[in-house]
């Protein structure tokens, strides 16, 4: 433990002297207690029972009970003292913790809170008790050695004070040890948090070597720091071993010895009562609480009242920016790298916008338009007539010290369009929808909806946004797919709505319209159709899909995108987890860490190397039957899992894919953690 926390640890115990003061005199009870453990029964015997006078004996022996109960009473006295200690600890770093959480944005300020306070009061609560119990045992033990003969102390004392020694001296190594320990498993904890809910993205690109990799790098840190913790600890099993049961074997072998230098029997009885009754089960206790739960306490302190370190270990264990899904936003682990960058998309489809500062010039052809540097502030465009969306300079971060998923960001499209937002998982395009759709806002800029500014009711009555998690509530089919309509659909225009985006089938096995629908009998997919339709009939002419067909097979999905891509007047942006979303699109936007490329599909294949790995990897390969290795719980029958070796050079069987296609590096799905790709 540095200085400085010691200071404070002083500074605390010197404010509430009078709660330590009181702790200190019911121990003195303990202490008595220990005293008669080893003193009343040797005066039993040598005043009693060796004597022949067995009241004598038996009085000693009450004495020694008494001071039983005088013990149990100050115990009890000693826990209300020791919560009159411990509870202004946990009131103070609950205070850091909150303050640095809400003041500072601080990712860990939860766990800190729910967690790791806990930890520290529980784990001081015990230390207190621990080395209060040895301190003053240890005092009573070597009072009662010293009146029943001095001899004892030279048996008993040396071998007692080598183990305190030996174990005083492996405190700081094992603290050291106890937290590499800890953070090799809490990095591996995050690791696996970030990796497990991405393997769909993670089998799709063929990572799988590079993640079992870093994972094992991570398994072998962790495996090496709890070799060494082991090996340190068998020198706090060593110490025990030294300072509580080397002085019996002592006592034994020196009984002889002793009997001829005027130690008595009851003497000679009552030392060893006093090792194996006191000593050595308070040096137990001291040694497993302290050793242990002493380490700990230092790691957890250590964490809770260093602001700096926090931060620290908050910048290196963060692993993907969160996206909006659903309408609720998951706080994102924002990293140090940058993401995404400006862009401006033109109303028309010829006009070039602005290009990656690398990208090849092209003779007669400048419509592949990318850019890899922000839009400084004054670089914003003109306000457009006609534009469906227009973003201009807009900021967005999920917390004032988390690096920006948005950052000067220029955008404007035109009414009409039909735009697919592509690029890594976690990179940023379910929170551009969210913006656009005004769940989020910007820490600046403006945004506009058909003009209307955003967040307002005229822009939110001038879009619909359509999550992947689709919601649909208990009611008739008619009263879910109208429910973005102040008056009632009528049944032609509901049933044409149904058959053009595709749920006529869904309609008709449900009974109709006026049917009733259980929420809970609908799968994800069925879900994802009610919503489309409802998003279909209803009158706002801006669609947000995010990724609100993940569920449907690769023929309904088109079949649906191209129902709101002929909505006349409607305008359509798709965030697209399939490759085949970008090609059915006027313009793709791929969104990447260092920046963003905007044009057709086959402009992009020429200028955009992630576009190319996300395009390139799918092939046919002849068709098989796709066995995932879990059991399947989705009933519109769409593969939740897949396993390697089923197919190609990539063999990878991607969730959501037709059978017999595979997908290798960039896959657009969702869920995922995993890094864009080089």
């Amino acid at each position: 433990m540095s200085a400085g926390s010691r200071c404070r640890g002083a500074r605390f115990l010197r404010v509430r002297w009078r709660v330590v003061l009181r702790l200190a005199c019911w121990s003195v009870l303990e202490t008595g207690q220990t005293f008669l453990t080893g003193y009343a029964p040797a005066r039993a015997l040598d005043e009693g029972f060796l004597a022949g006078r067995a009241g004598v004996g038996l009085a000693w022996l009450a004495v020694a009970g008494i001071g039983v109960l005088l013990g149990a009473y100050g115990t009890a006295r000693v826990y209300a003292a020791v919560a009159a200690l411990v509870e202004p600890l946990r009131d103070r770093l609950v205070e850091r913790v909150v303050r640095r959480g809400v003041r500072e944005a601080d990712r860990g300020a939860l766990s800190g809170l729910t967690q790791q306070v806990e930890i520290a009061r529980d784990t001081f609560a015990g230390l207190v008790l621990v080395s209060r119990s040895f301190v003053f045992t240890a005092v009573g033990a070597l009072v009662g050695l010293f009146s029943l003969a001095p001899l004892l102390l030279l048996v008993v004392g040396p071998p007692l004070l080598a183990g305190v020694a030996l174990f005083a001296a492996t405190l700081r190594p094992l603290a050291r040890r106890q937290e590499a320990f800890l953070v090799a498993d809490e990095a591996l904890a995050d690791q696996l948090g970030a990796v497990c809910p991405g393997l769909r993205d993670v089998t799709a690109t063929g990572a799988e070597e590079r993640i079992a990799e870093d994972c094992g790098c991570l398994v072998d840190t962790e495996f090496g720091a709890a070799r060494s913790l082991a090996r340190w600890s068998v020198l706090r099993v060593a110490s025990l071993a030294v300072g509580g049961q080397l002085p019996i074997v002592l006592l034994l072998a020196a009984a002889p010895w002793l009997l001829t230098r005027g130690v008595t029997t009851g003497a000679l009885v009552g030392a060893l009562a006093y090792v194996t009754q006191s000593l050595l089960p308070a040096l137990h206790n001291l040694v497993h609480g302290l050793g242990t739960s002493g380490s700990r306490l230092t790691v957890v302190l250590r964490r809770l009242t260093s602001a700096g370190a926090e931060d620290a270990e908050g910048d290196e264990g963060a692993a993907e920016h969160a996206e909006l899904n659903a309408g609720h936003v998951r706080r994102p682990t924002a990293r140090g790298e940058e993401t995404a960058r400006a862009v401006e998309l033109s109303a028309r489809q010829g006009e070039p916008s602005a290009r990656h500062e690398e990208a090849a010039t092209r003779d007669g052809e400048q419509d592949a338009h990318r850019t890899g540097l922000a839009a400084r502030q004054g670089d914003a465009p003109a306000h457009h007539a006609n534009a469906a969306v227009s973003l201009s300079g807009v900021t967005f971060a999920y917390g004032p010290a988390s690096a920006p998923v948005v950052e000067e960001f220029d955008l404007v499209l035109a009414a009409g369009s039909h735009l697919a937002v592509v690029g890594p998982s976690g990179i940023g395009k379910s929170t551009l929808t969210g913006l656009v759709a005004g769940l989020l806002r910007p820490v600046k800029g403006q945004i506009e909806v058909y003009g209307e500014p955003v967040p307002s009711s005229a822009a939110a009555a001038r879009r619909v946004l359509i999550p992947q998690e689709a919601y649909v509530f208990s009611g008739t089919v008619a009263e879910n797919l109208g429910h973005f309509r102040a008056d009632p659909v009528p049944a032609a225009e509901l049933l044409a709505a149904a058959d053009a985006v595709g749920m006529g089938p869904l309609l008709e096995r449900l009974g109709g319209p006026g049917a009733v629908v259980d929420p809970a009998t609908l799968s994800a997919g069925e879900r994802q159709l009610v919503a489309l339709t409802r998003a279909y009939l209803s009158y706002a002419p801006l669609a947000l899909l995010d990724e609100a067909t993940c569920h449907l097979d690769p023929r309904a999905e088109e079949r649906a995108e191209r129902a709101f891509a002929a909505r006349p007047g409607g305008t359509l942006v798709v965030v697209a987890h399939r490759i085949s979303s970008a090609r059915r699109s006027d313009r793709v936007l791929v969104m990447d860490g260092t920046g963003t490329a905007f044009g057709t599909h086959d402009e992009l294949l020429d200028v955009s190397p992630l576009y190319r790995d996300l395009v390139g990897g799918w092939t046919p390969v002849p068709a098989r039957r796709s066995e995932p290795a879990l059991a399947l719980r989705d009933a519109d029958g769409v593969d939740a899992v897949a396993r390697p070796g089923l197919a190609g050079d990539g063999r990878h069987v991607v969730a959501h894919r037709p059978v017999g296609q595979v997908q290798a590096s960039g896959d657009l799905g969702d869920g995922g953690s995993l890094r864009r790709q080089r």
